[in-house]
This record gives C-alpha cells, structure tokens and sequence, in this order.
C-alpha cells in the first residue's frame, strides 16, 4: 500500500515504489491526461531534487516543504504549457520551484518569518555563515575586480537568485546584454582561478 502525498486539495497515491517506469515522452503524455500514477512517479523521482533546490533559496524547512507541494500542484495543473523544445522536464519543473521560491522570498509571510527569527536561530545561522567553505574562498573578493556592469548582474544571478529575465528589468537593460555582461564576467572569473 502506498502513503497519499497531499497536495492541497489533490492526494495523489504515492506507492513505494511506484509500479510502473515511464520513459520521458511517456511521463509527458501520462502527465498531460491527468494520471496519477504519473504524477506519484514524478513525485518519487524528483521530489528530493527540487525540495533541496528550493532549501538552498529559503533556508527553511517548512516553508520549502510548502513551497515543494505548491509547485507540484502547478507542474499538475500546468503541464500542459512544458514545451520540450525549450528543455528537459526536469528543467522546466526546476524553474518553476525555482520560481516560487524566489516568489516566497518576496512574501510578506517571509519577511515576517525572517524578522522574528529568535536570536538562538539567528546565532546558529552566523555560525553557519562562517564556517570555511574553499568552494567559495575569496570569490566574493574576485568579483569585486570585475566591471561594475559585470559585478551587478553576477550578484543579482548567482548571489541573490535573480533569473535573467529578473536581472535585465531590474537593470532595465536588454536580456541579451544581460546574458552577454554575465558571460564575460564568468570567464573574466575562470582566467583568475588559473
């Protein structure tokens, strides 16, 4: 017997494991006619993935479980608009906890969350921010060697989760100049960690 995995108003009967595999074309199809098999398959097999993508946004556990289940219901009831001569499903379906990830950062909820943070939580999170970490090991001072125009668009990209489109409204500044600005400031990067 399978765990029900509720979606608000959805459950969907997630069987451990779901019985049937579907090749990618199939689980698009499956996805666009409504089975719900499909959908406790998709959940199984990229559930994790998406929860930790959203985490790393939020740094929340129960809001990055709830903002998991909401997307789940728009993957459910937007399938329909995946368009795979854009990208993988996977692809589209990261894009969109991506999204509502960045679009609970933006909450009032999320303000007020962050606000009342108790200070134990605050103290904990300082810690965590001081660890060492050689991954990011003077890359912050690295970046502040690029052009302005180049620095700005990588902070609001990589450093504060804007997507490209965000970026060049933000900046009011046309999506290929963005993506170009962003490029050379990549490999601008690449030739400093030589």
């Amino acid at each position: 017997m399978g765990r029900i995995v509720s979606f608000r108003q959805y459950n969907f009967i997630v069987s451990n494991p779901v019985q049937k595999n579907y090749s990618g074309h199939e689980l698009i199809v499956a996805l666009q006619n409504k089975e719900e098999q499909a959908m406790s398959f998709l959940y199984e097999r990229y559930s994790k993935a998406l929860f930790n993508i959203i985490y790393r946004v939020l740094q929340n556990q129960e809001m990055s479980e709830d903002v998991l289940q909401e997307c789940f219901v728009k993957i459910w009831n937007r399938i329909a608009q995946y368009d795979g001569t854009r990208g993988s499903l996977f692809t589209w379906m990261l894009n969109v906890c991506r999204n509502g990830a960045i679009d609970k950062v933006r909450s009032k909820e999320f303000k007020s969350v962050s606000k009342n943070q108790n200070l134990a939580g605050t103290v904990n999170l300082a810690q965590h921010r001081t660890e060492f970490n050689p991954e990011t090991l003077g890359l912050k001072a690295m970046t502040e060697k690029l052009k302005p125009e180049q620095k700005e668009i990588l902070d609001l990209i990589y450093f504060n989760g804007y997507t490209h489109v965000e970026a060049a409204e933000e900046l009011d500044l046309p999506l290929g100049t963005v993506k170009s600005r962003l490029r050379m400031a990549i490999i601008e990067l690449r030739t400093k960690f030589k």
